[in-house]
């Protein structure tokens, strides 16, 4: 008799042991699953090559371009009159407002005169009064001549009337220097403008009394012309005297913050000696300045032209890329491709970049957009260059066409790009 296992004991054992085939069943079922699904996608579309990349460009021009060097420079009035009184007084009036500008011969201030009428007055009637006596003297002199010659009246007494007389007629010289005197202090009372300038803050009030040579009334600065004074490296004295022995130098300076043209202006003085402690020669530009935007103690940029440079390679200073190795540009070739070049760039100039290595009139090169390129990118052009630049590469027996590019692009591409 075989002994069987109780059913309680079979029905455990069996529902374990189906737990245990569905956990193996389930990653299979999963496989087969993912297996059935890869099998009926449809198979996906290559990816799409990379698109253009949009950038502003522009050409390199050759032309003749300015030797400049540039300063700090500080504006200083052609000249600066203080004014002050002549003669003591009370000051009676003032006839403008600070900071006017006022004309040659304009009244500015007055002083009491009433002292110095009365003194010329009183200087009239000595002189009235001494004349008098003068003409009395010297017709009694001339009488007392005439009897001398008949012998009645001693030589003594002669001589002392004619010694009379003449003491009259210098005290009437006297007496007029006073009158003369008298009307140059009444005309002190009266201070008139001697320049053309703008007037400073006013430091005698009406009412105060005023002493000769004492603190100015007020100070006028000459602002119309008016002078810059600058300094320049002794290296380009060799320059400067070139330079000025062929022509007038041209110095043009611009105001910080100030969104007009730089003034231009004439080179008027080069100082006789060098600054030993720094090396630099003191010069001044004389600017006309008739719409006032230099002003007396301002700092200004400078920039001395000192000669040109003829057949410069000249480039959109934004399309040279600086780095610690060295500046380069993009250059775009025929196939629309970018090409990175090294550059050497000698300096400058409003925005343009004069180009002593690496560049060759006609290229274009890239202006906004350096930073999306590598070498071998294809590009595609954002602003108006599009026309010229396949017109150029098509006549390769034609000489460059200079004029081409429209500069204003060239040198503002963000408003292209916006």
């Amino acid at each position: 008799m075989k002994w069987k296992m109780p059913s309680l004991f079979r029905r455990r054992g069996s529902q374990s042991c189906n737990r245990a085939t569905r956990r193996a069943l389930k990653p299979a079922a999963f496989l087969g699953l993912f297996a059935l699904v890869l099998g009926c996608s449809k198979p996906q579309a290559a990816p799409p090559p990379h698109a253009a990349v949009p950038v502003v460009v522009g050409k390199v021009v050759q032309k003749t371009m300015p030797v400049q060097v540039t300063a700090v420079g500080n504006v200083e009035a052609i000249s600066t009159i203080s004014i002050r009184a002549q003669v003591p007084g009370e000051l009676q009036e003032v006839r403008f407002n600070e900071g006017d500008f006022v004309r040659k011969g304009q009244v500015l201030v007055t002083i009491d005169p009433r002292p110095y009428q009365a003194a010329l007055a009183q200087a009239q009637a000595a002189l009235a009064r001494d004349k008098a006596i003068a003409v009395n003297n010297r017709l009694q002199a001339d009488r007392y001549v005439k009897l001398l010659k008949e012998g009645i009246m001693p030589a003594s007494q002669v001589d002392a009337l004619t010694s009379a007389a003449d003491a009259s007629d210098a005290s009437l010289q006297a007496d007029e220097a006073a009158i003369k005197s008298a009307e140059l202090n009444v005309e002190y009372c009266t201070i008139s403008s001697p320049v053309d300038g703008r007037t400073g803050t006013i430091m005698v009030k009406p009412g105060n009394l005023v002493k000769v040579a004492d603190v100015p009334i007020v100070v006028i600065n000459q602002v119309n012309p008016i002078y810059v004074n600058f300094t320049v490296p002794q290296q380009i004295w060799p320059d400067v005297k070139q330079s000025l022995a062929d022509r007038a130098m041209r110095v043009l300076a611009s105001v910080p913050q100030d969104q007009g043209a730089p003034l231009t202006g004439t080179l008027t003085f080069v100082d006789n000696a060098v600054d030993a402690t720094t090396g630099s020669i003191h010069l001044r530009g004389t600017f006309e300045n008739s719409e006032n935007r230099l002003w007396p103690g301002l700092f200004v940029n400078v920039i001395l032209t000192l000669s040109e440079q003829p057949n410069a390679i000249v480039v959109p200073s934004q399309a040279i890329v600086s780095t610690q190795q060295g500046s380069y540009v993009y250059v775009v070739k025929a196939n629309n491709t970018v090409e990175q070049r090294t550059v050497v760039s000698d300096r400058s100039i409003q925005n343009e970049a004069i180009v002593s290595k690496g560049l060759q009139a006609g290229e274009v090169v890239v202006l906004d957009g350096q930073v999306n390129l590598l070498p071998g990118t294809k590009v595609e052009f954002k602003n108006d260059l599009n026309s010229s630049v396949r017109r150029d590469r098509s006549d390769r027996t034609a000489a460059p066409d200079l004029s081409a590019l429209d500069r204003s692009e060239a040198r503002n591409p963000s408003t292209d790009a916006r």
